[in-house]
């Protein structure tokens, strides 16, 4: 991936919340070099979802969309360490 296409994912992880904002940039950040294509693509993909569901799912409201449920553990996960 270049870097002008790392921008533009880092910019798609802006969201409505800062909470968001932050939750999801660190992951980018920390983990995407060693992410695999299938692991790039659900997280690419998981940034589709609405912020209201990806709020509810992150603080543990509502379970997250089976396609989504081990990355966003993961991701809860890894920023809890």
């Amino acid at each position: 991936m270049n870097e002008d296409e790392l921008k533009r994912l880092r910019w798609r992880c802006r969201r409505g919340m800062r909470e968001l904002d932050v939750l999801l940039s660190t992951f980018l950040d920390r983990e995407w070099p060693g992410m695999n294509a299938d692991a790039r693509t659900e997280f690419t993909a998981l940034l589709g979802v609405e912020d209201d569901a990806l709020w509810r799912w992150f603080m543990g409201h509502e379970a997250p969309a089976m396609e989504f449920k081990a990355l966003v553990e993961r991701i809860g996960s890894t920023l809890r360490n």
